[in-house]
């Protein structure tokens, strides 16, 4: 056989292999998807195959082994459900008549890679959407009695499906005169109020139009993902950028945070030292009508485009040019409009980034200063470490510059506050806890081949003086892995409330590591169907193929204990205004189970416990006298109260009187405490100065300030 035959042999095989690849992600879906009254949204052929090689992924190598049956697709049938509608004040109960014939089938259809179902209840969802919307917007100009006793359920999670069209009716009529109670209580006349709500209701309408199948796919797979476990997640290619331009904290483009206002992006902030900010040529509030690429790239209208996809035109590679057509603030959109050019640079986000301030505080005779580092998240930009860049922002590089600052303040102690901190970099807690340590072991991580302990390797410590760490129900992941390795160590106290429970290890996937070339060439000549205006515009760096986060392993502190579920319990605790059972760890039902494994071999920096004891006792006879400890009581009490509640009387002398009372507490609770630190009372209606105060913290510098006495 000659060469030119076994090239045409072969030919003739790949073109064979790629039809039947091909004929396999564009078979006849399942179910039509078509939906009178919907947009018609449908998956494409990059969906399918992404999806197929999700449920194989995730069946083969999650942590929990799980198997994907007719039990795994019974709740991820719900979850979807959920997720669409949530406070069930869309679909009507004949729709989930129809929908139970699928119940079951989800895990099949997963894994063919199927998505006719689930696109189907969606275009049955946004139908029924639609639906509700266009009723309500029919009752805005009928008259409302607002002297009725009636009540609008505005939480419907536990109450049955509506029954009937006429029974959804009646609750948005409900809801009309709810939303419209609370414009007239704010002070706005008739006229203007109903053309508020008309506005309103017109915008989510206008929204509504702007999904396409990507928002769809992404709805799937979260409650695809969330059902095996919370934490492992699929993202979508715009949502895979948006994720790790966030744990890089930086991004590339014009430096500027944007929103959309009535169908027109507006510049909501400058971000400082970014090209926007340089140039001074853009400000806040200015609208952006039209963008261009380049020189002479043709401008693009925006007016009505998803948010989303006008950043991404927006963004781009650092060193170049993009044009925008922008309407100045305060002009109107009839206005000619100015051409802004700006030369895209890298923005780094310091205001999501660890940044540090001194406060003072009495100790007997004594004024300390603490220095206060907030730690908003375990970051790093892992692609510019990878490139060699020696300047690359991570959490661990910005807490050592401001310990080298405090120090240089001459601090009497610091405090690490990671409260609402969820985590983030596994390699950025063991750095970070290095920083408080000589060496030693951080954390251990059990996957399916055993147990594997992190250590700090470095015998280097930045900073050696008195430290506490406050933590919340918020403080998650990483945070957990902080807080108790310095727990652990004695190295620290921890400060606040039981934290999250997130005690499980994701590792990052760029999913396009995981599709076949076949697939990859199939998909590379399958034009991407376009759904909703404008569809899906593709970012500058952006996973082709999305990526998953996959929880492939489990934490555990170098006492043996697993941070699931249990996380980090405080040396000093305050009470939970959140109850355990309905955020954290404890509340999610496919969460994976706290155990133990064998402690770690470590030398604690010191014990604790006597000292922890004298600083609860202290604390505690603070309390006792705290009016502010006793505001965290009754917020404590409101919230588990309002909590419970599932409707709100629409009467209005009902709600009025209701708000009133609300407002008078609050306001004598205001004056006493601006009384207390010499400031003027507020009158009824004035609003404050933004000095809000942080008794959590303050109570926070007084504990250190003990724990600086008792130590001495």
């Amino acid at each position: 056989m000659t060469i030119k035959n076994i090239k045409e042999m072969l030919k003739k095989i790949f073109l064979g292999l790629f039809i039947a690849a091909s004929l396999a992600c564009t078979a006849d879906p399942r179910v039509k998807v078509e939906v009178a009254g919907s947009f018609n949204l449908k998956p494409d052929a990059q969906q399918a195959v992404v999806t197929k090689e999700l449920a194989a992924l995730l069946e083969n190598y999650h942590y929990k082994q799980v198997a994907l049956n007719d039990s795994i697709s019974t709740i991820i049938f719900d979850t979807y459900l959920k997720s669409l509608d949530a406070g069930r004040n869309y679909f009507i109960q004949t729709d989930l008549d129809d929908f139970n014939q699928y119940r079951s089938t989800f895990d099949d259809d997963l894994k063919a890679g199927d998505l006719s179902v689930p696109f189907y209840i969606f275009n049955v969802f946004q139908k029924r959407y639609n639906e509700r919307l266009r009723f309500a917007l029919s009752k805005i100009n009928e008259p409302i009695d607002f002297t009725a006793n009636e009540s609008y359920p505005y939480d419907r999670e536990k109450l049955p499906w509506f029954s009937t069209t006429e029974e959804a009716n009646k609750v948005w009529t409900l809801r009309v005169k709810y939303d419209l109670l609370n414009l007239k209580m704010a002070g706005g006349d008739a006229a203007k109020n109903l053309q508020t709500l008309k506005q309103r209701y017109d915008n989510l309408v206008s929204q509504a139009t702007k999904t396409n199948n990507q928002d769809v796919y992404q709805l799937i797979m979260n409650a695809f993902t969330e059902t095996i476990d919370p934490h492992t997640n699929y993202f979508v290619p715009i949502r895979a950028q948006e994720f790790n331009e966030d744990m890089a904290r930086t991004y590339e483009g014009i430096g500027a945070r944007l929103q959309l206002d009535n169908e027109v992006v507006k510049v909501n902030e400058i971000f400082a030292g970014g090209p926007a900010f340089k140039a001074k040529t853009l400000n806040v509030n200015d609208r952006i009508v039209a963008v261009a690429q380049g020189k002479d790239g043709e401008f693009v209208d925006v007016i009505g485009w998803r948010i989303e996809n006008t950043v991404s035109k927006i963004k781009g590679p650092k060193g170049t040019l993009v044009r925008l057509k922008v309407i100045p603030a305060g002009q109107e959109l009839s206005s000619k409009p100015i051409v802004v050019e700006l030369l895209r640079g890298k923005i780094i986000l310091e205001d999501q980034s660890a940044k540090k301030s001194i406060k003072t505080v009495k100790s007997g005779t004594k004024t300390l200063k603490i220095g206060v580092i907030e730690v908003p998240a375990f970051y790093a930009d892992f692609k510019a470490y990878q490139a060699g860049d020696p300047n690359y922002k991570s959490t661990t590089r910005d807490v050592k510059l401001l310990l080298d600052t405090l120090k240089a303040q001459k601090v009497d102690g610091v405090i690490i506050d990671l409260r609402s901190n969820g985590g983030g970099s596994l390699l950025e807690a063991i750095e970070l806890t290095g920083l408080f340590i000589k060496n030693g072991p951080v954390v251990q991580v059990k996957d399916r081949r055993g147990v594997e302990i992190d250590e700090d390797e470095d015998p280097t410590i930045a900073y050696d003086g008195p430290l506490a760490v406050m933590v919340d129900r918020f403080s998650a992941s990483a945070s957990e892995i902080f807080a108790g390795a310095i727990q652990d160590y004695g190295r620290g106290v921890i400060i606040g409330t039981q934290t999250y429970g997130k005690g499980t290890v994701q590792s990052t996937i760029d999913v396009s590591k995981i599709i076949s070339p076949t697939d990859k060439l199939m998909l590379m000549n399958e034009k991407q169907e376009e759904n909703g205006k404008n569809g899906t515009v593709a970012r500058q760096n952006a996973p082709q193929f999305g990526q998953i986060n996959l929880t492939m392993a489990k934490f555990y502190r170098v006492n043996g204990s697993s941070t699931q579920h249990k996380g980090v319990l405080p040396d000093i605790q305050f009470p939970m205004i959140y109850p355990a059972d309905k955020y954290g760890e404890s509340a999610e039902p496919a969460a994976l189970a706290w155990d133990t494994v064998k402690p770690s071999k470590y030398s604690p920096v010191a014990n604790l416990t006597a000292v922890n004891a004298s600083l609860v006792k202290l604390h505690e006879q603070r309390m006792k006298s705290s009016d502010e400890y006793t505001y965290l009581l009754d917020d404590i009490a409101n919230f588990r109260k309002r909590d419970a509640e599932t409707s709100v009387s629409v009467n209005e002398a009902t709600l009025k009187a209701d708000r009133e009372a609300q407002e008078a507490k609050n306001l004598l609770r205001e004056n006493k405490r601006r009384a207390s630190r010499g400031l003027a009372p507020l009158k009824k209606g004035e609003v404050k100065a933004s000095d809000e105060f942080d008794f959590i913290e303050e109570e926070s510098l007084k504990i250190i300030a003990d724990f600086i006495f008792l130590k001495k």
